[in-house]
């Protein structure tokens, strides 16, 4: 239940942002295969999903150059 919590949030966090999944993980993480990972039935520790949450909490889309 908990890990599909976290992938739920990751998957709207990915669609509100239109970011590549392999990217959020680099950017999250380090890790580009986080999501294919999670998806696949990867469990998280609680310290590094409270990674990921604050990541997704204090995201800063990227503007685009004038």
């Amino acid at each position: 239940m908990l890990m599909e919590k976290i992938l739920s949030d990751i998957e709207a966090f990915l669609a509100t942002h239109g970011i590549a999944p392999t990217r959020f993980g680099d950017e999250a993480l380090g890790d580009r295969h986080l999501v294919r990972q999670l998806r696949e039935g990867r469990r998280l520790w609680p310290e590094t999903e409270a990674k990921v949450r604050k990541f997704m909490s204090e995201y800063q889309p990227a503007r685009a150059a004038a």
